[in-house]
């Protein structure tokens, strides 16, 4: 009778890619293992992300800045409507100091019919609202110690010239 004879290899273990690479992270006096380690590491890095993240977001009673460059300028809001009511977009606005002649700021409303100009305060100004089909309209404002001026502005149809009856539209 023959013998059987086992051959006997010893398995080769690889180290895992995952521990190759953050092998850096492992500090060797430390009482927990690895993927622990790994684990506190992430959740430190989120803890100090958050907090960097709450410390730079601006407290919503701050929304406007009285601190800074803008904190003592005049802003000057302006609604324009058309003659029935509804909000005109596209009316173009145009803000100057009264004793200049030359426009300084210049806008467009939005859909709304809303625009806003921030000028410096204490002077008269004069505001300037074209638009088309309707006539051109002319305020003053003065900048009193408040810091905010609201206009509505209602705009008038331009005048159409009258047909005259039987004319049919031809010259």
């Amino acid at each position: 009778m023959g013998t059987i004879s086992r051959m006997t290899t010893k398995r080769k273990t690889k180290k895992k890619k995952f521990d190759m690479h953050f092998d850096f992270l492992r500090h060797p006096l430390l009482p927990f293992g690895h993927p622990t380690h790994v684990r506190l590491t992430i959740a430190l890095i989120g803890w100090v992300w958050l907090a960097g993240a709450l410390v730079a977001v601006e407290p919503a009673g701050s929304a406007q800045n009285t601190s800074g460059l803008h904190a003592h300028d005049f802003v000057i809001f302006t609604t324009v409507f058309d003659n029935r009511g509804f909000a005109l977009f596209g009316a173009r606005v145009r803000v100057r100091r009264s004793e200049e002649k030359k426009f300084r700021w210049e806008g467009t409303s939005d859909h709304s019919g809303e625009l806003a100009f921030r000028v410096p305060p204490g002077a008269d100004y004069e505001m300037t609202i074209e638009a088309r089909g309707f006539k051109t309209q002319t305020r003053r404002i003065d900048s009193p110690k408040e810091n905010r001026a609201e206009l509505t502005i209602r705009m008038e149809p331009q005048s159409e010239p009258h047909a005259e009856p039987g004319a049919g539209g031809k010259p």
